[in-house]
């Protein structure tokens, strides 16, 4: 075992950021060679006075890097990068794009880690409209989709119609799933260089395509209520952002609902300096929640993005984007150039599906799944500080002393279950923590595997990390 010591003195940013950055410099020196041992966590804690925690997220991190390999009960070891797998390696690009999720997840585990539509057996209903398009539509599904169907817009406009608004059909677009919808915009109406604001936690996949896009991101405070407005307020005079990404309606992660009020105030800000705004309503449709929708609010300058994924089915890639007046034709070409086209095949059968009502159906059918879910995860952890929404596929669940998020993951997941860490949705560098999972509870195929796996993370709660040694 080696007696390396790191030197945290250079840098800046979070303890456990700095920590990673030493191992990597020493993996790259040579001080810390192939094959050679990192310290246990507890002992290098004891040395440098800092928590496991801190040790844990450090060691996390460098593993995500592709640098270091752990076994319960030996160890974290260096590995020879020259030996690695090119399969096994990661890029600069890969690791600061990716998340904290694993690119491949292993099979032998309960996924936590998605909110995808429930398996309620929609497959048949799908497999019987594809049956029907390849007999009636032969020449459409083996060509470039030229012309967009009036029906693929109609559908468009009773999916996301919703709180007693409804949006016009010529501005409706079609897209590859809410996060093409999203990206298209941030294409379309900003340049690279330009600022998008997003709110300390959300769903990353979009702040990050928006950085591989050459945009900038900026983050604005919020509070039990969503974005704070004094906040957004301030970030529009000084940084003059050119776009806002926004969750109103069951916030991911956070579960929150902003209040009317606050969003009329969120929308007369945007308006005042001239922002515009991305209303994600992926989980919206599914909360029986009747607040008036920000495209309702600030329909002049509001992108209302919506989806089958979370309530229908994930694999079928079908979307959404209610535009401002004038906007759609610009943003349909967008979607062309970013995604390579819509395919006649999957844009016909979401159309088919929303206009047969069987989305509908299908959407009732999984909410009403998910709430059986979520009274079985109220009840499994019960005692424990969590927020959850009884139609909602997630609970934000808020970690007891000793443990932090990433430790508590990596504890987790040698148990047999993958849950996302914090860090998976903070949209930049902060040295904020929440000590906070989130649990998502779509996926397991039955009840039993559902319980299994919020009995799995219970015992972890209990044992305070007692049980867990920590090598990675």
């Amino acid at each position: 075992m080696t007696n390396w010591l790191p030197d945290l003195s250079r840098g800046s940013g979070p303890v456990y950021l700095r920590l990673a950055d030493s191992i990597e410099s020493a993996i790259s020196s040579g001080a810390l060679p192939a094959g050679s041992k990192l310290p246990p966590q507890r002992n290098l804690a004891y040395d440098i006075g800092v928590t496991i925690g801190t040790i844990g997220r450090a060691y996390a991190l460098v593993h995500e890097r592709g640098l270091v390999a752990g076994e319960v009960g030996r160890g974290t070891y260096v590995l020879n990068r020259s030996e690695t797998p090119p399969g096994e390696q990661m890029d600069p690009l890969a690791i600061s794009l990716g998340g904290t999720r694993f690119q491949d997840a292993p099979a032998n585990k309960i996924r936590f880690d998605t909110t995808a539509a429930p398996d309620l057996g929609q497959g048949k209903i799908i497999a019987g409209i594809l049956a029907e398009i390849g007999e009636q539509h032969l020449a459409e599904i083996s060509s470039y989709s030229r012309s967009f169907p009036r029906n693929w817009f109609e559908a468009g406009r009773l999916w996301l119609a919703r709180s007693g608004w409804t949006p016009e059909v010529e501005n409706i677009v079609p897209t590859l799933g809410a996060h093409a919808a999203a990206i298209s915009v941030i294409a379309a109406v900003s340049a690279p260089g330009d600022k998008i604001v997003f709110e300390n936690l959300s769903y990353t996949q979009i702040s990050r395509s928006a950085r591989l896009l050459g945009r900038r991101t900026l983050t604005v405070d919020s509070d039990e209520c969503g974005i704070i407005p004094d906040d957004f307020e301030r970030l529009c005079q000084q940084q003059h952002p050119k776009l806002a990404f926004l969750m109103p309606t069951v916030h991911n992660p956070t579960l929150t609902i902003m209040p009317y009020e606050r969003r009329v105030a969120i929308a007369a800000i945007a308006r005042k300096h001239g922002v515009w705004l991305i209303e994600d309503d992926l989980y919206g449709g599914m909360a029986d929640d009747d607040t008036p929708l920000l495209a309702s609010i600030a329909p002049d300058r509001t992108f209302l993005v919506n989806g089958l994924s979370k309530s229908v089915a994930a694999g079928v890639r079908g979307g959404w984007v209610a535009c401002p007046p004038h906007f759609a034709q610009r943003i349909k070409v967008t979607h062309r150039m970013v995604t390579g086209g819509l395919p006649f095949i999957l844009a016909e059968t979401c159309a088919q599906l929303v206009e047969s009502g069987k989305a509908h159906e299908i959407r009732k059918e999984s909410v009403r799944e998910l709430s059986r879910r979520v009274r079985l995860a109220r009840e499994q952890l019960a005692g424990f500080d969590f927020e959850s929404h009884q139609h909602a596929p997630f609970l934000w669940l808020k970690l007891p002393e000793p443990w932090m998020s990433g430790t508590f993951k990596n504890a987790a997941y040698r148990d047999g279950v993958l849950v996302d860490d914090e860090d998976e949705f903070k949209t930049a560098r902060s040295e904020k923590t929440y000590y906070r999972v989130r649990v998502g509870f779509s996926s397991p195929k039955t009840g039993q595997e559902l319980i299994t796996g919020l009995m799995i993370l219970r015992r972890l709660l209990e044992n305070g990390g007692s049980a867990y040694d920590g090598e990675i």
